[in-house]
């Protein structure tokens, strides 16, 4: 069995990206910024990893950091809708009846 090549330098990225996602997406917009880039730098990694055969590592830390992402992504955008409405409330008040 073939023992795999250096980690691939985005899927290291990709899982800082999504972890930094994760721990700011509760402030909403960093985890709209992060998460997408944890996401996209994910799934171009482990594509590179599959079209390197076995030159490259760490498909692993590449998906990993893309399904963080993808959560990053979720938890920043609810964030983010429930921080406009507060602000919309706060602003013009509550909606008539």
């Amino acid at each position: 069995m073939p023992r795999p090549g250096r980690t691939d330098g985005r899927a290291l990225g990709s899982l800082l990206a999504g972890i930094f996602g994760l721990l700011l997406a509760f402030l909403g917009l960093p985890g709209l910024v992060l998460g997408p880039i944890a996401y996209f730098l994910g799934k171009s990694s482990a594509r590179r990893i599959t079209e390197s055969r076995g030159e490259l590592g760490g498909r692993s830390t590449a998906v990993a950091g893309w399904v963080m992402g993808v959560v990053a992504t979720a938890i920043g955008a609810v964030v983010s809708l429930v921080w406009l409405t507060i602000i919309l409330v706060a602003v013009f008040g509550p909606p008539p009846p």
